[in-house]
């Protein structure tokens, strides 16, 4: 059976047993500020398990990309290593949100393994919660007892909290669970030791493939376990193992889902795999699992960069390229070579990286020959490092030296260390740990954030967005709750009718006032920001002892700051004026990648491989402009079918989950049609000009676009003009600017040739008459050399420097320290021959710093020349004394 088939097979069953079938959601988590990527099928139903939100239908399944590099689940270092661990997977999935439960979770997972996978029944164990006294949670008697006669006794592990009870974080919904574990071992090592004993010990061939989750209970920020209202299913099965288990391999790798690609790498490497421990093996399942990681997050929306989740693509990808240089002799970019090949694999299931293969492969691409060129550089700074340790007595890198080569080259510890033993060196594993650890608080620190339960006020069936047919609202509060982060103390407050914008699709979250009223009394709270979190929309308030006014307020007026959401809207509304533009002047390949949209400006980040010329940039804003004189009425349409908003021509953006039913905005169907959840203006005309204030690039393959509308385009044209105008009165008021300016420009250009011209003939006359100052000295009976020690007269440190060297040019064996007062600012330089390199065992660099005490500043340089700059010119002459001691 294929592992298209297996697949097929899973969601035609469950499709069977009136499921609706469902998309995967992104790998980069949304409106989740838990989370950086999903990690696991359930993720994308978070708001339907916290009450949130209402599913599209009380049973579903799908099969869910997943993405397990960060946090608490993290299995990036046993890639490779091991047959089963993966960065990114496929998780199949069964869910009932307050419909089925054990019984009919436990009857379909035994049906679907074993009479449609024909999974053998003598090879699967189940496990079950033995029970746990500190949460007061019994043994699960009642799934005991429905695997009992499916299995028997013999068959049934009870297991602790840390196997069977799965958590969703910290607190929110959570129960017992219930594993199916299979034993792939040969019937002789059966014999030998029998499965049961194997569960759960990390044996390869021995392992977990389904997960069956029973949502029981809410955990609570003290700890505690409370009862949830309704009772759902959660189940999780691991795609890659499955098809192990079903094609009868020993490993993940062995299966359809990997070969096609792992026969590539063998292609380009001209090394076969084996499958086995060996270096060469490690780095064709690493890069196999790396380049799946790598190619559908950058085609869900997320591109390689130095911040939070494009850090860890980088990380992924660069850890794959380390692994194809180091053992499979892969020098040049290879990992883009292996993206057709995945995008046609997964054509069928995840189109969307099929459907952007060329962007993918281009950025890929780019990356690695950054990082190639990058680790050679890395490669040159850690033998000059194993150079300088071999003359210190000691065969240890320093773990503040490992830890900078992977901070700033990206250069991973164990490489260094395999380098090292090279060398007859080891690293100092303990340091590195130690300096990782310290970023990692220091992290952690910055990120740091505590919240209290919610404190429930009012009960409401759903809460409800009007803020699109209205600014103001009479509501109620639903609940709120007290949060301690960087800002300090804060209210998160979540109402039933909502006019605030909660931050999302790029534009940011409404401000205003809650006017709370009890009895005779009011009082008016500031809402600072608006966010968006597992699809609420949570009002942020920090002014201080909220407590008894949210739980007393009898009526709540809620007022968003209208100007501010006008000219955001006017923003927003201009961002899709300009995407179409882009489109119709670069191509049709341009996609949005990103986007800011605030009151003060636009950004607009999009697919793109080349600067936009300055041409191109001025036939976008004319197109826009036109655009808004047109005054294109707004074409709102609410709860649209998805699959009619496609038929209308509808842009859908990479990386986003979108429901059955979507919003789509239109200012002219002709024109530009896309679908969105933000605030708009209801004609164009209201945006009123827009106006690009820069373009440049962000990443490989995106480049971004800063604008501004409105009134903060009005502000710019004004601050432009009275550049203008003030130019032209300090000009005279000429009639051509541009040709004054470059007038000017020509004139001081040649008086600064006249004034180089001069000092340059100053510098040969002082040059002239300092080699009338040069001294010999002897060396211990040994050959002599020449010095000069004095404090110039000269113009820059450039010039400085060339006097040094056009000194030495004339004069052999010439050691010199020259000192200058530069505009204020003290210069020295060192210079040093050969013979006191050697003999003396001086360095230029060392002497300068030396010296640089003296006039408070530092520098360096090559062991010959070196120079260094200070803020004490006062004490010139102290560092010139000290040189002409020094060099006797």
């Amino acid at each position: 059976m294929t592992s298209h088939e297996i697949r097929r097979h899973f969601l035609d069953f469950f499709h069977s047993k009136q499921h609706l079938i469902v998309a995967s959601a992104p790998l980069v988590a949304k409106n989740d500020p838990t989370l950086m990527f999903n990690n696991s099928g359930m993720a994308q139903f978070k708001d339907f398990f916290l009450g949130n939100g209402n599913p599209p239908s009380k049973r579903v399944a799908d099969t869910q990309k997943c993405l397990r590099v960060s946090g608490k689940h993290n299995d990036l270092e046993d890639v490779g290593f091991d047959t089963y661990h993966h960065t990114m997977f496929e998780m199949l999935g069964n869910w009932s949100f307050g419909d089925y439960f054990k019984k009919e979770a436990i009857t379909w997972a035994w049906e679907l393994l074993t009479e449609i996978y024909q999974l053998p029944k003598d090879r699967l164990y189940v496990s079950v919660f033995q029970g746990d006294e500190k949460d007061n949670v019994p043994f699960d008697q009642e799934a005991f007892d429905l695997w009992e006669p499916i299995v028997g006794k013999d068959r049934i592990i009870y297991g602790n909290k840390k196997d069977n009870f799965w958590e969703m974080g910290d607190t929110g919904p959570c129960g017992p669970c219930s594993e199916i574990h299979v034993d792939l071992r040969s019937p002789e090592e059966v014999a030998q030791t029998p499965g049961k004993d194997l569960v759960n010990a990390d044996h390869p061939q021995v392992v977990e493939i389904w997960n069956l989750v029973f949502m029981q209970f809410n955990r609570k920020a003290d700890g505690s376990l409370e009862p949830l209202p309704a009772r759902h299913v959660d189940t999780g099965m691991g795609f890659e193992r499955l098809c192990m288990a079903i094609q009868g391999k020993k490993s993940n790798y062995d299966t359809d889902v990997f070969t096609g690609t792992i026969g590539v790498i063998e292609e380009l490497s001209g090394i076969r795999y084996g499958g086995t421990m060996d270096k060469a093996d490690v780095a064709m399942r690493v890069i196999a699992d790396h380049i799946r990681a790598v190619s559908f997050a950058i085609a869900d929306g997320l591109v390689p960069s130095n911040a939070k989740a494009g850090y860890v693509i980088r990380r992924i990808l660069r850890r794959a390229i380390r692994y194809g240089y180091s053992y499979l002799n892969l020098t040049e970019p290879f990992m883009t070579k292996l993206v057709p090949t995945l995008a046609l694999q997964f054509a069928d299931v995840f189109p969307e990286l099929n459907a952007q293969r060329d962007f993918v492969a281009t950025v890929i691409r780019e990356e690695e020959v950054s990082f190639l060129r990058t680790l050679g550089t890395g490669l040159g700074r850690l033998d000059q490092i194993i150079a300088d340790l071999s003359g210190k007595q000691t065969s240890v890198i320093p773990g503040e030296t490992v830890f900078e080569l992977n901070d700033t080259f990206g250069f991973p510890a164990d490489l260094t260390a395999l380098i090292g033993r090279e060398k007859g060196l080891s690293i100092d594993e303990a340091g590195f740990q130690k300096a990782l650890q310290e970023q990692k608080a220091r992290s952690r620190k910055d990120a740091s954030s505590s919240a209290g339960d919610w404190i429930d006020v009012n009960e409401v069936d759903s809460t409800r967005f009007v803020g699109y047919d209205q600014t103001e609202s009479d509501t109620s509060i639903v609940k709120y709750r007290k949060v301690q982060n960087k800002q300090g103390t804060q209210y998160q407050i979540v109402l039933a009718d909502t006019p605030f914008y909660a931050e999302s699709g790029g534009q940011i979250g409404d401000t205003g006032v809650l006017v709370l009223t009890t009895g005779e009394q009011a009082r008016m709270i500031r809402i600072v920001d608006t966010k968006k979190e597992n699809d609420l929309s949570i009002l942020i308030a920090a002014d201080k002892d909220l407590d008894e006014a949210l739980e007393s307020a009898t009526s709540v007026h809620a007022v968003v700051d209208a100007d501010r959401r006008m000219l955001t809207s006017s923003n927003h509304s201009a961002t899709h004026l300009l995407h179409a533009a882009l489109r119709d002047v670069l191509g049709t390949h341009v996609a949005q990648k990103g986007s800011y949209v605030g009151p003060d400006a636009l950004r607009f980040d999009f697919s793109h491989f080349s600067k936009v010329t300055d041409e191109q940039l001025a036939q976008i804003e004319r197109i826009v402009n036109e655009k808004i004189r047109q005054d294109i009425p707004l074409d709102e349409k609410r709860n649209v079918p998805i699959a009619q908003a496609k038929d209308m021509g509808a842009t859908a953006l990479f990386g986003e989950k979108y429901g059955d039913f979507v919003r789509v905005i239109t200012f002219d169907p002709a024109y530009s049609v896309e679908l969105c959840g933000g605030t708009h203006v209801p004609a164009t005309g209201h945006i009123g000009l827009f106006k690009f204030t820069g373009e440049g690039s962000v990443s490989t393959g995106i480049r971004r676009i800063e604008a501004k509308t409105s009134a903060g385009a009005e502000t710019l044209m004004n601050e432009q003009m009275a550049v203008i105008s003030e130019l032209k009165e300090l000009l005279k008021a000429p009639k051509d600017i541009v040709k004054a300016v470059q007038s000017l420009m020509d004139e001081r250009s040649a008086l600064q040739k006249q004034v180089d011209a001069l000092q340059n003939e100053k510098v040969q006359q002082l040059k002239n008459e300092l080699l009338t100052r040069i001294q010999p000295v002897n060396h211990n009976g040994g050959p002599g050399y020449m010095v000069l020690v004095e404090r110039v007269d000269i113009p820059s440190a450039d010039a400085l420097k060339q006097l040094a060297y056009d000194l030495k040019a004339k004069v052999d064996n010439l050691a010199l320290v020259l000192g200058a007062d530069i505009n204020g600012k003290p210069q020295l330089a060192v210079m040093l021959p050969d013979s006191l390199i050697q003999e003396k065992n001086l360095n230029a660099g060392q002497v300068v710093k030396e010296l640089a005490k003296n006039i408070k500043g530092g520098g360096g340089g090559q062991p010959f020349f070196a120079t260094a700059g200070g803020s004490e010119s006062s004490g010139l002459d102290a560092a010139l004394a000290q040189g002409k001691a020094l060099l006797g």
